[in-house]
Formats: structure tokens, C-alpha cells, sequence
């Protein structure tokens, strides 16, 4: 399934943001904790891997297997990437951001109604 078009929520952009800062390192422990220091949000496994699975279907990210090893029984991480979708989806949610806050102060209370 591929993006239908649908902005990105501010959850979408914060799980996209984490992912790209990994880079190559984005498996699901290290998503949660860069999200967890970020953005001072805290995430369950189950949610994680339900938003992960959300954008990877939207065709915003794509996962990977990593090799196993024995020292995790047998077992592959699995590593999350952003797809030319996903950068494309943020860089159009920067652009959409950016135009919201034209013309308004960088210091909110320095805002005069005329």
C-alpha cells in the first residue's frame, strides 16, 4: 500500500525525524529511546511497532532483517529506513510548517493584533 496522499501527523514526522537522525542504527530500541529524549515522549513497544508498521505500509519506510547472530539466539534485528516517500512527505510537512509560522514573531508574546 502506498501513501494515499495523507499529511503527516505530528507523530508521523517525530517517528520519521528519530528514524532519519539514526540513519543506519534505527532498529526499534534505538527509535524509542531517540524519541524518548527528543521529544520527551514516551512510547510503549506495542505503540511503536503499530506506527512503524503504519508508515512502512504508507510506503514512508521500509525494514530490514539484519543479519542473525548468536548472541541474539539465532535471531536478526530488524532496522527501519525512510524511503524517497518519507523524505519526500517531511520535507512537504517542513514546507506546510514553515508557511504557518510566516509573518508571525519568533517570540509569540511579541505578537500585536492590529
Amino acid at each position: 500500500m502506498k501513501d494515499n496522499g495523507a499529511p503527516l501527523t505530528r507523530a508521523d514526522e517525530i517517528l520519521l525525524l528519530a528514524i532519519l537522525r539514526l540513519g543506519d542504527e534505527a532498529n526499534g530500541i534505538n527509535i524509542r529511546r531517540e524519541i524518548t529524549e527528543r521529544a520527551g515522549k514516551k512510547l510503549s513497544f506495542g505503540s511503536l511497532w503499530v506506527s512503524l508498521d503504519i508508515l512502512r505500509k504508507r510506503g514512508l519506510l521500509e525494514k530490514h532483517l539484519a543479519d542473525p547472530t548468536p548472541r541474539r539466539g539465532g535471531r536478526g534485528k530488524l532496522y527501519y529506513r525512510i524511503t524517497p516517500d518519507g523524505i519526500q512527505a517531511l520535507d512537504e510537512s517542513r514546507r506546510f510548517q514553515e508557511d504557518l509560522w510566516k509573518g508571525i514573531p519568533a517570540r509569540i508574546s511579541d505578537w500585536k493584533k492590529s
